[in-house]
């Protein structure tokens, strides 16, 4: 047994490294956010998912700044199929101070923090790349529910630019308008 987990060390000392060495390389933000021009609707188009955003169906991202200046976010969706009933999950943007608003801290329901980097913004605003510097999260978003497929292929040479795995990155399901229940409920009061 001793010999198995001396032989196994190396390997994964060197695993552990890597994934050190890729979470230490920071991805550089876009030098400025218009945090009032960036503020409303976005359509999730792209994304590596996290455990909660697996198998959603039209997701939207609403943000919205509070009095104190912190971003409030709406993340809506249909679980799994674009007729589940709607479901809603706020957290807060905390704006990281000298990264000329393109750096958040999110904070979800009050016990942890996020980080939420803008990669890459259309002069427009009308589409964005959010990344995070560990590089296991990634988050495309537009305006629109669709976004042609040069746009789409636009963003996958972005993602491998900023050292993503572009496999991994999922085309998010988007159906729109939507009909019944929810179809109007996109956001929240601020606290």
């Amino acid at each position: 047994m001793r010999s198995l987990i001396a032989a196994a060390l190396p390997a994964l000392l060197a695993i552990l490294l890597t994934g050190c060495a890729e979470a230490a390389t920071p991805i550089r933000p876009v030098a400025q956010v218009d945090l009032p021009r960036y503020m409303g609707r976005w359509y999730v188009i792209g994304i590596i998912p996290t455990w909660l955003e697996q198998g959603n169906h039209n997701p939207v991202e609403t943000y919205r700044l509070d009095r104190n200046g912190n971003v409030c976010t709406w993340y809506r969706y249909r679980p799994d199929r674009f007729d589940a009933p709607v479901k809603r999950l706020k957290s807060t943007g905390l704006v990281v101070p000298g990264t000329g608003n393109a750096e958040w801290k999110v904070r979800f329901f009050g016990l942890f923090k996020a980080q939420y980097k803008v990669g890459w913004l259309a002069e427009d605003y009308s589409q964005v790349l959010v990344v995070r510097d560990a590089r296991d999260y990634l988050w495309y978003m537009a305006r629109t529910p669709t976004v042609s497929e040069a746009d789409w292929q636009a963003m996958l040479t972005r993602a491998r630019t900023f050292g993503y795995d572009v496999s991994r990155i999922q085309r998010v399901p988007q159906r729109w308008p939507e009909q019944g229940p929810g179809s109007d409920q996109f956001d929240g009061e601020c606290p």
